[in-house]
């Protein structure tokens, strides 16, 4: 098995371990995808199959970027939207990414503005 063919079995093996810790909980879920330039996140109920609130750092009123100061203010705008909705709980699924660097400033400013993990 060549070594990039290895690196996406495993990443997909991570992704999987964390969502089925998550929806053994029955929680709703807060998902992160991390990409070169952006990150996006959505809090999803997948018993519906629904999403309820969604961020990323495409939105008009966060200035872009690729760093933590944008994914501090990805956090921020998804908890606000999550409120909104009704939503004050989620698990946290973070894929196959570690909890490091953007991801972690998304997690905590997303704590900060009130939503609970």
């Amino acid at each position: 098995m060549s070594a990039k063919r290895y690196e996406m079995n495993a990443a997909i093996r991570r992704s999987r371990r964390v969502r089925g810790r998550i929806r053994s909980s029955g929680r709703l879920r807060l998902s992160v995808f991390r990409s070169a330039r952006h990150i996006y996140a959505q809090v999803v109920d997948d018993s519906q199959g629904k999403t309820l609130a969604a961020a990323s750092s495409l939105d008009k009123t966060i200035k872009a970027g690729s760093n933590c100061a944008s994914a501090e203010a990805v956090g921020e705008l998804l908890a606000k939207r999550a409120s909104k909705a009704g939503v004050s709980e989620v698990a946290f699924d973070r894929g196959s990414y570690q909890y490091h660097g953007r991801v972690k400033a998304l997690a905590e400013a997303a704590r900060a503005s009130g939503l609970k993990f």
